[in-house]
């Protein structure tokens, strides 16, 4: 099945007042490149939360966002810095003193100045936490294969259509080439009759001209591997792995026969026809670089 590099999805998962919203979005890449944004306490899963990805994607630029939406009392520590609190008491007992104003501090007013409490989220990581993340990391995944696969649809429904359309040229050329020998052994006769006038024609040398010439551009083995090329191209659109490497090595060998067949034919109409192969064959290759 066909996937596309190109994808977005959104994952979200509670449990025990822990939250998780997961987001993926990718783009086209040669190899698998996971860049993971995560809070800093959940560093120590960022090796699970790779491995586990890997496990639905092969290629692509991935770009991942977790966020803890929700802690759970445990996962949460609040912190007193004593030595600021008792020189913010020391400073508005002075400023009381000097400016003859009430000292009306409370506990609830000095907590509000700035690092006399703080929050930290705790290092360590449960199981729980990390099953909590799963849920919502695969809900993304879903939702962003699913994507994938939609896109590899339409991708695949085009390439089809442009292989189809190599067939027919392919067809034509096959057609043609049959035909080029015998209207260059008539033109050869023509010219060689022309020129010599009332002289008799070497019926051999000018048969050894023809053989050389068939010879020379015979391009019925370059069809045929053509041929085989595109068949296994088509084939592999049906398989159910990442086939984004192996079309690009098919289109590469597709491309090469094709060169071959132009450089070898002598004949106008052959000639066309290999441009048009060579134009299609650049819009597959542009396809198969967004396919996984």
């Amino acid at each position: 099945m066909v996937k596309s590099m190109t994808g977005y999805g959104r994952g979200y998962a509670e449990y025990n007042n822990r939250a998780f919203t997961v987001e993926l979005k990718s783009v086209n890449n040669r190899y698998l490149d996971v860049n993971i944004r995560y809070p800093k306490h959940l560093m120590s899963l960022e090796d699970k939360i790779r491995k586990h990805i890997s496990t639905y994607i092969s290629r692509g630029k991935i770009d991942v966002y977790i966020s803890q939406d929700k802690f759970s009392k445990e996962d949460i520590e609040v912190k007193l810095d004593e030595n600021i609190a008792r020189a913010y008491c020391e400073a508005f007992s002075i400023m009381s003193e000097r400016l003859n104003l009430e000292n009306d501090i409370t506990v609830s007013r000095l907590s509000k100045f700035q690092d006399v409490l703080t929050i930290e989220k705790r290092e360590e990581v449960t199981e729980e936490i990390w099953n909590v993340l799963k849920e919502a990391l695969e809900k993304a995944l879903n939702m962003f294969i699913d994507m994938r696969q939609k896109e590899g649809i339409k991708l695949s429904e085009d390439l089809i259509h442009r292989c189809e359309k190599i067939s027919n040229l392919v067809d034509k050329i096959e057609e043609r080439s049959d035909l080029v020998v015998e209207e260059y052994r008539e033109k050869i006769y023509q010219r060689v009759s022309e020129f010599l006038k009332d002289v008799a024609v070497d019926e051999a040398r000018l048969l050894n001209e023809v053989a050389f010439f068939a010879d020379k551009c015979n391009i019925t083995e370059e069809i045929v591997r053509l041929k085989s090329h595109i068949k296994q191209f088509q084939d592999s659109l049906n398989l159910n792995e990442p086939i984004g490497k192996k079309l690009d090595f098919i289109v590469q060998e597709m491309n090469r026969e094709t060169n071959t067949i132009g450089s070898k034919s002598n004949d106008l109409t052959i000639t066309n026809l290999v441009v048009e192969i060579k134009s299609e064959i650049e819009k597959i290759r542009e396809q198969i670089q967004n396919i996984e």
